[in-house]
């Protein structure tokens, strides 16, 4: 045997394992080859372009965002109609009377240019009309305009003594309220139609000492409390 056989049968030896398995796997493709027109043979499988049930998710709908209400400053004097829009607007968490408001016929800063004012504890209703021209504002917390027709379902029994201004039927439920140990006619309430603080817009009002009993309807658009004993609810 010459040296080259002795060398090419070494190296059938040593990779007679390889050898063999590529020997099956030529089998193997040469027998599915023959075998492709049998019965036996399966047809590719359609893949379906749809996505998977289970893992894919629809992407999902945004709601529209709703519109910011209209704002105003706490502070500054504002011309109806370009500064700030007629219409209801509240300002809330204000203390110790330290918000001032005014709505006036012009800008002339006089005392009968005053359509109305107030110096508000707690939350504050105001209606801007479009006849007027100037609305003030100082030390108040951000003026929100609001829906006046909005509604609510107010609860609770017990109402704070200086909340300041309410809406009936939606800051506060109509009823009957009662307020104990006022002293020296600090405490003031107040019944009203609207909120343009005109004195054709209140209903009833008091100062009381002592105990105050008030009946608020559902017709009243506002009810009003400043330095009194918190109010609780009896019928």
């Amino acid at each position: 045997m010459s040296k080259s056989q002795t060398q090419q049968r070494n190296w059938f030896a040593r990779h007679k394992v390889l050898t063999a398995a590529g020997a099956v796997v030529v089998v193997v493709a040469i027998g599915a080859a023959m075998g492709g027109g049998g019965e036996d043979a399966k047809a590719p499988e359609a893949k379906s372009s749809a996505p998977a049930a289970s893992g894919d998710k629809a992407p999902e709908s945004k709601a529209p965002e709703k519109p910011k209400a209209a704002t105003v400053d706490g502070d500054g004097d504002f011309e109806v109609g370009s500064d700030v829009k007629p219409g209801l607007y509240r300002s809330t968490g204000n203390k110790d009377a330290e918000c001032y408001w005014e709505r006036a016929k012009d800008a002339s800063g006089e005392v009968d240019s005053i359509l109305a004012n107030d110096n508000v504890t707690g939350t504050a209703y105001v209606e801007i009309k479009a006849s007027d021209k100037l609305f003030t504002s100082t030390g108040c917390g951000t003026w929100e305009a609001v829906d006046p027709k909005a509604a609510g379902t107010p609860s609770g029994t017990t109402l704070k003594g200086s909340a300041g201004m309410l809406k009936v039927g939606v800051d506060i439920a109509p009823g009957t309220y009662k307020s104990t140990g006022n002293k020296d006619a600090a405490c003031y309430w107040e019944r009203a139609k609207d909120a343009t603080h005109g004195v054709d817009s209140i209903l009833a009002n008091d100062n009381v000492t002592g105990t105050a009993v008030v009946k608020i309807t559902a017709k009243d658009a506002y009810f009003k409390t400043a330095g009194c004993a918190d109010w609780t609810k009896t019928g």
